[in-house]
This record gives structure tokens, C-alpha cells and sequence, in this order.
């Protein structure tokens, strides 16, 4: 601001100075000394104008020619980057090319010695790619007699691993055809191990009497193996006063009413740590999705996808939405990378936007990592709309998209109890019924009840201790099994109790039906922060911070392990090595995501990136795991969604990256660059570093500040870590979902 300085006096104040009392104001003048005075605090206000206007000129001239200068580097910059870019371009292709190309080899080898084992085990177990060997094996169990508990289910955990072999067939398959015999097989499957349950518990009910416990006067029992928890009690007292039972070795129990401790009756509570009702859902709503031309996004231009049968998109509130919006928003490339089942290289996507010339295809797109990934990519994107019901039955249909079935389901039936066997004479007399085992109606049927029969038929409680082999990070919520639509609802459920300190849940319902434990399924998303660091040549730590619990995998090579301070339900994973799939999948199955699928953004807030830009960064950032720690940076929700920004530093220690080291990057479609900016500035700003060039890809703007020992590190990376890794990275996309 220019400052004036001002005399105490000056010609107007002096000539608005009232006059003295007996002198006229008329013809006054100013004395000599007053006029010097002026004059001179004129002239000194003359030269502090002249000053500042010169010293402002001098400022804008040297903005002026630092702004030149900035464009002049600017322009040099982009024209170094541009006479380098081809072949930045053709490195990091060549560099991809050859993981895929060893992954993809790897893959078949692995795919063929699995293939050659199985024949060479001779153990009569089918495979489940032959529709004949399904078929002819689901025959012989049907008829086979055998009903001893012990025997069904070893029988039974072999059908289990037949089912998931044919699971894992059906999230590949592109043949409708095909799918429909999968989907028959696992039906077929399903039907023959619950009906084999009932065989079993008929065969023990039938024998109740032999096993009365002395203290309670009925039977009661646990047989358990695992894959299954079965409890059974036989009420044979009828006592009048009975109100509720557990099973203490289990965490089980139930309640029943009056009129129901008086009847000829038994209950199981049958315990399968796997879901195959919710299965019968998906498969509902399945959809195959056959082979179609691709864009350069890598999404579905045209998806050819047969439906089976055709379906809508439920949302949480019931809100339907058409098929069409699907299709709409894959053509407007907004699918989520996960769900593809490849990806093009970001390499093809800038050689082309550089490119004057339309591309013929050849040379100048390469397959991603991803779709080596192949089945395995789609493991936590399950290609299933949920139908929604008409309004006007009023159904709570549960969104298993937005709730996530965890702990297995608990069948909770009441059956007539069976014949009791009289023994008379040595001779042992039964009487046999032809239907077999008898489902006990509740509530009873109005016409068997007087006027006030709704009195009479109050709800039925159960209660349930939660899996050791699940975390719930919220209250959990309880879904009963709607066989007439094939859905899990959650109407109908009352006085709902839990008990944190115990992990107990307690609750009511109308009728003995099906239920299972759920969790929001994106309960922890967003995450508040993530780190990928190394540990040494083809080792590193991805940590994730999610919204309610911390956790890190730890990368060595193709094995992944899970660490956690969590320990309660995550015990059976903790300090074990598995493919980066497996854990995936045990990890979803034990309460823990951080994965995503096409879904994800309808139920999580996110900043919203190019799927292209932001696969690029995944693909480099595998590539120099070993050498670089990659950290989120708050300045990548301020970048716009045609920018990534990340903190990325060099570390070739095994110890945690130390404060001070990392360094803010700024990736786009077309160069990458580093930003003077640091995490802790007040505002974000685009301005690269001083000192620092652009670069057509990330691992080169890299390579910039590292050593030739990181370099040289990078180069010799295992195909099979940088595949893990980002794996991994899409799997959870970090740069999107934090």
C-alpha cells in the first residue's frame, strides 16, 4: 500500500482556521516559512509517489519475466517430454508385456498340473466340468442308504468341495449354456446335502427314547464336525413349565411357548458355516456375460449378456432401477476396474491420445495383469441384480449388495417327533411312517384355532453366540430365509437383544424359518488412509486404515498374510500365507472388506477418478513395490477426477518410511510430474517442483529421484509379486475409496 505523508498543516486547514476574535480574515496570507513547508512536504510526496511507482514497475517487470521464464521451462519441459515419450511408452509396455506373458504361462502350467492331479488322485470324486460325472455322481449318493451322522458328512464335505469347484466354474463361465448346467449341478448339489440332513436327524429322533438325559427328561444333542454344528432336542418330559434350552458347548438356544413345551414335538438348530441360500439367490439373478467387443476403456461397448432369468436391480429401499442404466453406465466407461475381466494398458490408451492416426489394434494395446486374473478378479464382484418384489406385497428384501450374509445359516426347524420304539419281550416295535420326517406346522393354521387363536401362537425366540470365525464391526443384523422368492428378509423379526461384551445375539420370530447374521457390507469404507511400502526385493506391507478397524497384508512374492491387532474372529486367519485370491475370499467371509466391485459407488461415498488414469498408476505402482513406498495424500480429493495425487518416496530398508522423505506426485492421462507443493501446505497448487522435468509415464518421473540400486531393484522384480501386488491395489483401489 502507498503511504503519503502528511504535514500538521496545510494551505486549506490554515485558510479554514477560524479567525482570532477582533481580526478580519480578509487578505490573510501565508507566512514565507508556512509557503517552504508546504512546498517541501509536496515535493517529498511527489518523490514517495515517484518511488512506489517506480518499485511496483520493477515488480511487474520481474513477474512478467518470471512468468516468460516459467513458460519458456514450461515449454521446454513439455517439448523434452514429447521427444521422449515414445519411447517412455514402448518401455513401460515392454515391461508389462512380459509380466502378463509370464503370469498368463504361469497360470496355464499351474491350471494343467492341477488337471493332471486330479486324474492321477483316482479318488472317484467327479469334475465338475463334466455334466456326466456331476450327474452320475449326484445319482449314486440319492440312492445310497447310508444315514449314520459320521459317514453323511464326510459324504457330505465332499459334495461341499464339488460345489465350490463348480462355483468357481460358474464365475468364469461366457456360456450361457454352460452356466445353466453349472447353476443345475449346484441346485442338484445343494437339494441332495440338506435332504441327506434330514435322513440323519430322522434317524436319531427315531431313537430319542434310548437317549433320554436323565437330569432334563428329554434328549438332547450335539454332533458337529467343520463344515456343520447339528443341535437336537426331543421334548418326551412335555413339561408344561419348559421355557428355553441350550446347547452350552455351542453358544446356542431357543425358546418356545407354552403351548408348544406340551407337544409331541423336536427342534433342530442346524449350524452350516457355508451359505447356500444366499447362493440360491445369486444364481437367481445370475447373469452370464458372454464375450463382446471392448472399448478403449476397457468396458463393454455392447455387452452381450444373457440374463437367467431376466432381472431389475434392487436397491436398499426398494428402489428399482432398469437394466438399461447398466448398460448406460458401461457405455459411459464408469464400471468399476475390478469388474472387467481385462483392462488395456494405460501405455495404449496415451500412445493413441498422442497419436494423429487411428489405431488398427495391432501393437498398440496390450492385456492388462487383470485379465490374467481371469475368474480370480471377479471373486468379490459376484455379476448378480437382485430382483425386486412387487410393492404391493410389502416384502423387505434384503440388498446383498449393501449386506453381506456372515457366519453361515442357521436352520431353525421344528419337526413331529418321530415314532418312539417299544420294547417288548426282547423285541424292538416301531412304528414306520412312509413321508418320513415331519415338519411341524407354526404358527398353526387359523382353522384349528378358536377365535382368539392369535393369542395363541406367540413367537418363538432363539439366541446365538457368533462365530468365532467372524468379526462383526457393527451390531450384527438378522435376516430370515423367504423360500417363496429365494430372499433373505428382514421383517418379521422382533425383540432383537445383543450383548457386545459376550457376543450374543437374542431375538424373536413368527415361525421357525432359516436366518443368518449380516454386516453392512461397506461398513468400513471409506478408508481414512493407506500405505504401500517395501520390505526388501519382491516384499512389502500394504496397510489400510479403514473406518472401523486397521489391518496390513504383507506381500511376499504370489503369498499374502494378514495382520491385525483385531484378534477376536480373525485368529483362524492370522500369520498364515495364501494366494492372493484365497485370502480374498476368507478374508470377505470373516467380516473383513476392503475390497470393491461394479456396485461400490452406489453405497460409498468417493472421490471420483478416470478408471484408465487411475488402473495406470496401480500397474506402475506394482512395478516399483520394491523400490518405492506409495502413501495417500488429502491433496488427491482436490486434483480433480483427470488427476491422482500420491505421496511417493524411495525406500529400500525394511523399516518404516521416515517423516520428512516423501514427496507429493501428480499423475494424469498424458505426464506425470512433482509438485513443489508438500502434504502440509495450506492450499493445493498444480506448479511442478523446481528442478524436476514431466515425464509420459509414472515408473520414468520416478526414476528421476532414485538411486541405481532402487532402479536396478525394480528391474529384477518377480512377475508374480508385481502381479500380487496389483492384484491387490485393484482389488481395493486405495486412490478412489480414501
Amino acid at each position: 500500500m502507498r503511504k503519503r505523508f502528511y504535514g500538521y498543516l496545510d494551505a486549506q486547514s490554515l485558510l479554514a482556521t477560524p479567525p482570532k476574535k477582533g481580526k478580519s480574515s480578509k487578505g490573510r496570507k501565508l507566512t514565507k516559512a508556512q509557503k517552504a513547508k508546504l512546498q517541501q512536504q509536496e515535493e517529498e510526496r511527489r518523490l514517495q509517489e515517484e518511488e512506489e511507482a517506480r518499485l511496483q514497475a520493477e515488480k511487474e517487470e520481474q513477474e512478467r519475466l518470471e512468468r516468460e521464464r516459467k513458460e519458456k521451462e514450461l515449454e521446454r519441459l513439455e517439448l523434452k517430454d514429447q521427444e521422449r515419450r515414445e519411447d517412455e511408452l514402448n518401455e513401460l509396455r515392454h515391461l508389462l508385456e512380459e509380466n502378463h506373458t509370464a503370469v498368463t504361462k504361469w497360470k496355464t502350467d499351474a491350471e494343467e498340473k492341477a488337471n493332471w492331479e486330479r486324474y492321477m488322485r483316482c479318488d472317484g470324486a467327479p469334475d465338475p466340468a463334466v455334466q456326466q460325472e456331476v450327474n452320475t455322481y449326484i445319482s449314486l449318493w440319492r440312492d445310497d442308504p447310508e444315514v449314520n451322522i459320521t459317514l453323511v458328512f464326510k459324504q457330505c464335505n465332499v459334495a461341499l468341495q464339488l460345489m465350490e469347484e463348480l462355483e468357481a466354474l460358474l464365475r468364469d463361465v461366457t456360456d450361457p449354456h454352460e452356466g445353466q448346467k453349472f447353476q443345475e449341478g449346484l441346485t442338484h448339489l445343494q437339494e441332495l446335502i440338506h435332504s441327506k440332513h434330514h435322513l440323519t436327524t430322522e434317524e436319531i429322533l427315531k431313537r430319542a427314547s434310548a437317549n433320554i438325559d436323565t437330569e432334563t427328561g428329554n434328549m438332547q444333542t450335539v454332533i458337529k464336525d467343520d463344515n456343520v454344528t447339528l443341535c437336537l432336542w426331543a421334548n418326551l418330559k412335555k413339561n408344561p413349565r419348559f421355557k428355553e434350552f441350550n446347547f452350552e458347548e455351542v453358544g446356542l438356544g431357543f425358546e418356545l411357548p407354552k403351548q408348544l413345551a406340551v407337544s409331541n414335538i423336536a427342534v433342530r438348530i442346524l449350524h452350516t458355516r457355508y451359505d447356500h441360500l444366499s447362493l440360491l439367490t445369486r444364481m437367481a439373478h445370475l447373469k452370464i456375460h458372454t464375450p463382446s467387443h471392448r472399448s478403449l476403456s476397457g468396458a463393454e461397448e455392447v455387452p452381450a449378456d444373457t440374463d437367467a432369468p431376466e432381472q431389475e436391480e434392487t436397491k436398499a429401499e426398494g428402489e428399482v432401477k432398469e437394466d438399461s442404466e447398466m448398460q448406460q453406465r458401461v457405455e459411459e466407461g464408469e464400471q468399476s476396474i475390478q469388474g472387467f475381466e481385462g483392462r488395456k494398458s494405460v501405455a495404449s490408451l496415451q500412445s493413441r491420445r498422442n497419436s494423429a492416426q487411428p489405431s488398427d489394434g495391432r501393437g498398440s494395446q496390450i492385456e492388462t495383469q487383470m485379465e490374467a486374473l481371469g475368474g480370480e478378479g471377479n471373486l468379490t464382484s459376484p455379476s448378480v441384480q437382485l430382483t425386486a418384489i412387487d410393492n404391493r406385497e410389502c416384502v423387505q428384501v434384503v440388498d446383498l449388495m449393501q449386506h453381506t450374509p456372515l457366519g453361515g445359516v442357521f436352520y431353525y426347524d421344528m419337526f413331529h417327533l418321530p415314532p418312539q420304539a417299544h420294547h417288548v419281550n426282547g423285541w424292538e416295535i416301531r412304528k414306520l411312517l412312509d413321508k418320513g420326517l415331519q415338519v411341524f406346522s407354526y404358527p398353526v393354521e387359523k382353522s384349528n384355532l378358536d377365535d382368539n387363536g392369535a393369542l395363541t401362537c406367540p413367537p418363538v425366540g432363539v439366541s446365538v453366540t457368533l462365530p468365532d470365525s467372524v468379526i462383526f464391526l457393527e451390531p450384527p443384523q438378522v435376516a430370515r430365509w423367504d423360500a417363496t422368492v429365494k430372499q433373505w428378509r428382514m421383517d418379521g423379526i422382533t425383540d432383537v437383544s445383543y450383548e457386545e461384551a459376550e457376543g450374543k445375539i437374542s431375538f424373536k420370530m413368527d415361525s421357525f424359518q432359516a436366518f443368518v447374521l449380516m454386516q453392512e457390507t461397506y461398513a468400513n469404507f471409506p478408508f481414512q488412509s493407506w500405505e504401500l511400502r517395501p520390505l526388501g526385493q519382491d516384499s512389502a506391507l500394504f496397510t489400510v486404515n479403514g473406518a472401523l478397524i486397521d489391518l496390513s497384508i504383507t506381500i511376499q512374492g504370489d503369498q499374502c498374510m494378514l495382520q491385525s491387532e483385531q484378534e477376536r474372529g480373525l485368529s483362524h486367519l492370522m500369520g498364515k500365507w495364501m494366494s492372493g485370491p484365497v485370502l480374498q475370499r476368507a478374508m470377505l467371509n470373516s467380516g473383513i472388506n476392503i475390497f470393491v466391485n461394479e456396485y461400490t459407488d452406489k453405497y460409498v461415498s468417493t472421490c471420483s477418478k478416470d478408471p484408465l488414469t487411475e488402473h495406470a498408476a496401480y500397474e506402475q505402482m506394482a512395478l516399483f513395490a520394491s523400490a518405492c513406498a506409495f502413501s495417500w495424500s488429502k491433496w488427491n480429493a482436490k486434483c480433480g477426477a483427470e488427476n491422482l495425487v500420491m505421496q511417493v518416496c524411495e525406500h529400500l530398508g525394511s523399516d518404516p518410511v521416515p517423516k520428512g522423505s516423501w514427496s507429493l506426485y501428480l499423475l494424469g492421462a498424458q505426464r506425470s510430474q512433482k509438485l513443489e507443493i508438500i502434504e502440509k501446505s495450506e492450499t493445493f497448487c498444480a506448479d511442478f517442483c523446481p528442478g524436476s522435468e514431466f515425464h509420459s509415464t509414472f515408473i520414468h518421473m520416478l526414476q528421476d529421484d532414485m538411486s541405481i540400486e532402487g532402479i536396478a531393484r525394480t528391474r529384477v522384480s518377480s512377475y508374480l509379486f508385481v502381479d500380487t501386488v496389483q492384484s491387490l491395489l485393484c482389488a481395493t483401489r486405495p486412490l478412489m475409496y480414501s
